[in-house]
Protein backbone atom coordinates (compact mmCIF):
# COMPACT_ATOMS: atom_id res chain seq x y z
CA UNK A 1 0.00 0.00 0.00
CA UNK A 2 1.54 3.68 -0.66
CA UNK A 3 1.35 6.32 1.64
CA UNK A 4 1.26 9.69 0.54
CA UNK A 5 3.97 12.00 1.70
CA UNK A 6 3.01 14.35 4.69
CA UNK A 7 1.83 17.21 2.63
CA UNK A 8 4.03 20.90 3.05
CA UNK A 9 2.29 23.48 4.49
CA UNK A 10 2.92 25.32 0.93
CA UNK A 11 0.52 22.59 -0.55
CA UNK A 12 -1.99 22.64 1.74
CA UNK A 13 -2.95 26.56 0.59
CA UNK A 14 -1.95 25.19 -2.89
CA UNK A 15 -4.36 22.74 -2.88
CA UNK A 16 -7.16 24.98 -0.51
CA UNK A 17 -7.32 28.01 -3.13
CA UNK A 18 -7.09 25.22 -6.27
CA UNK A 19 -9.96 22.95 -5.04
CA UNK A 20 -11.94 24.43 -2.53
CA UNK A 21 -11.86 28.47 -3.32
CA UNK A 22 -11.24 28.16 -7.73
CA UNK A 23 -13.46 24.78 -7.93
CA UNK A 24 -15.78 25.11 -4.94
CA UNK A 25 -14.90 21.24 -4.24
CA UNK A 26 -16.39 20.52 -0.05
CA UNK A 27 -15.19 17.14 -0.23
CA UNK A 28 -11.64 18.73 -0.73
CA UNK A 29 -12.03 21.78 2.08
CA UNK A 30 -13.31 18.96 4.79
CA UNK A 31 -10.15 16.78 3.74
CA UNK A 32 -7.75 20.10 4.11
CA UNK A 33 -9.53 21.94 7.16
CA UNK A 34 -8.94 21.10 10.89
CA UNK A 35 -11.89 19.92 12.42
CA UNK A 36 -11.49 22.85 14.87
CA UNK A 37 -11.15 25.24 11.44
CA UNK A 38 -11.08 29.14 12.75
CA UNK A 39 -11.34 31.61 9.82
CA UNK A 40 -11.64 35.46 9.57
CA UNK A 41 -12.22 36.57 6.25
CA UNK A 42 -11.61 39.57 3.83
CA UNK A 43 -15.35 40.95 3.33
CA UNK A 44 -15.79 40.51 6.99
CA UNK A 45 -17.31 36.99 8.11
CA UNK A 46 -16.40 34.76 10.37
CA UNK A 47 -16.80 30.73 10.73
CA UNK A 48 -15.54 28.66 13.67
CA UNK A 49 -16.08 25.05 12.25
CA UNK A 50 -15.78 23.78 8.56
CA UNK A 51 -19.32 24.18 7.70
CA UNK A 52 -19.81 27.63 8.15
CA UNK A 53 -16.80 28.67 6.55
CA UNK A 54 -18.13 26.28 3.63
CA UNK A 55 -21.53 28.18 3.71
CA UNK A 56 -19.24 31.06 3.52
CA UNK A 57 -17.59 29.54 0.23
CA UNK A 58 -21.02 29.51 -1.14
CA UNK A 59 -22.16 32.61 -0.54
CA UNK A 60 -19.01 34.30 -2.60
CA UNK A 61 -19.18 31.87 -5.39
CA UNK A 62 -22.91 32.83 -6.06
CA UNK A 63 -22.09 36.44 -6.00
CA UNK A 64 -19.03 36.01 -8.32
CA UNK A 65 -19.32 34.04 -11.08
CA UNK A 66 -15.96 32.44 -12.57
CA UNK A 67 -14.06 33.13 -9.28
CA UNK A 68 -10.89 32.87 -8.86
CA UNK A 69 -8.22 33.31 -6.16
CA UNK A 70 -4.52 33.45 -7.71
CA UNK A 71 -1.54 33.57 -5.49
CA UNK A 72 0.96 35.93 -6.61
CA UNK A 73 3.36 35.20 -3.39
CA UNK A 74 3.83 32.00 -0.91
CA UNK A 75 6.09 32.53 2.46
CA UNK A 76 6.26 29.17 4.46
CA UNK A 77 7.23 28.36 7.90
CA UNK A 78 7.35 25.00 9.59
CA UNK A 79 3.60 25.47 10.41
CA UNK A 80 2.60 29.11 8.86
CA UNK A 81 2.13 30.18 5.60
CA UNK A 82 1.68 33.96 3.98
CA UNK A 83 0.33 34.65 0.70
CA UNK A 84 -0.61 37.56 -1.43
CA UNK A 85 -3.61 36.97 -3.53
CA UNK A 86 -5.55 38.41 -6.30
CA UNK A 87 -9.55 37.97 -5.66
CA UNK A 88 -11.23 38.24 -9.19
CA UNK A 89 -14.78 36.95 -10.49
CA UNK A 90 -17.92 37.81 -12.59
CA UNK A 91 -20.41 40.63 -10.20
CA UNK A 92 -23.32 38.08 -10.65
CA UNK A 93 -25.09 38.67 -7.13
CA UNK A 94 -25.26 40.39 -4.04
CA UNK A 95 -21.99 41.52 -3.35
CA UNK A 96 -21.20 43.86 0.24
CA UNK A 97 -24.46 45.03 -0.11
CA UNK A 98 -24.62 45.63 -3.76
CA UNK A 99 -26.90 44.05 -6.39
CA UNK A 100 -25.48 42.43 -9.57
CA UNK A 101 -23.57 44.34 -11.62
CA UNK A 102 -22.42 41.78 -14.41
CA UNK A 103 -19.28 43.63 -13.85
CA UNK A 104 -15.35 42.09 -13.62
CA UNK A 105 -14.09 42.75 -10.55
CA UNK A 106 -10.53 42.21 -9.11
CA UNK A 107 -8.81 43.20 -6.16
CA UNK A 108 -6.06 42.31 -4.11
CA UNK A 109 -5.71 40.48 -0.40
CA UNK A 110 -3.13 38.63 1.85
CA UNK A 111 -3.99 35.62 4.08
CA UNK A 112 -2.33 34.14 6.73
CA UNK A 113 -2.30 30.41 7.60
CA UNK A 114 -1.86 28.52 10.46
CA UNK A 115 -1.27 24.52 10.38
CA UNK A 116 -1.63 21.94 12.52
CA UNK A 117 -2.27 17.88 11.96
CA UNK A 118 -1.20 18.46 8.73
CA UNK A 119 -4.27 20.58 8.22
CA UNK A 120 -5.38 24.02 7.84
CA UNK A 121 -6.54 25.22 11.01
CA UNK A 122 -6.50 29.13 11.56
CA UNK A 123 -6.92 31.46 8.18
CA UNK A 124 -7.34 35.31 8.80
CA UNK A 125 -7.68 37.46 5.31
CA UNK A 126 -7.41 40.76 4.29
CA UNK A 127 -8.30 42.11 1.31
CA UNK A 128 -8.84 45.96 -0.32
CA UNK A 129 -12.03 46.45 -0.14
CA UNK A 130 -11.79 49.89 -0.44
CA UNK A 131 -10.89 49.03 -3.97
CA UNK A 132 -13.83 46.57 -4.45
CA UNK A 133 -16.11 48.39 -3.71
CA UNK A 134 -15.18 51.30 -6.34
CA UNK A 135 -15.55 48.93 -8.84
CA UNK A 136 -19.18 47.91 -7.39
CA UNK A 137 -20.08 51.50 -7.30
CA UNK A 138 -22.52 52.94 -9.47
CA UNK A 139 -21.02 54.19 -12.88
CA UNK A 140 -21.54 58.19 -13.41
CA UNK A 141 -24.29 59.14 -16.01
Amino acid sequence: MRSDPTPTPRSLVERFYGEVWNRGDEQAARALLHLRFRFRGSLGLTADDVDGFLAYVRSVRAALADYRCTIEDLIEGPNRVAARMTFSGLHRGELLGVSATDRTVSWAGAAFFTIDDDRIADLWVLGDLDNLRRQLAPSPA
